[in-house]
């Protein structure tokens, strides 16, 4: 990875995410170097990746997609309110559930809108 592209992933990830970058809650390079996001935003990057590259293809339903939300949301939930911690790799599994529920509920949300503004449309210009 360039020097350009380090420093500017370094830069803008933890701001996009609003993330801590608490280096205990980070998944760290072999040099030892952590990530520039935590372990549950580095998730939720890959599912929001994860369902860019496959909604055209298949996507859950809404409610699906809302519940898919709900993992993330018990964990951090749990952590603030009694003493349990999670693990890194759960982290990474709930975060990667809410990114890819995000992007889905988006995706959808915009296509509901489009075909709500395509249907006023007809509406409008009908006889």
């Amino acid at each position: 990875m360039s020097i350009k592209l380090r420093n500017w992933l370094w830069r803008w990830l933890p701001i996009v995410f609003g993330c801590h970058c608490r280096p205990d809650r980070s998944f760290r390079f072999r040099d030892g170097t952590p990530f520039p996001i935590c372990a549950r935003c580095t998730g939720e990057l890959a599912g929001i990746l994860a369902a860019l590259a496959t909604y055209w293809i298949i996507h859950p339903s809404a409610g699906a997609a809302a519940a898919l939300l709900l993992p993330m949301l018990a964990d951090g939930f749990l952590q603030l309110c009694t003493p349990y911690e999670s693990g890194n790799l759960r982290r990474l599994a709930t975060g990667g559930l809410f990114g890819y529920a995000l992007i889905v509920l988006l995706l959808t949300s915009l296509g509901w809108a489009f075909q709500w503004g395509l249907d006023l449309g007809t509406e409008l210009l009908a006889p």
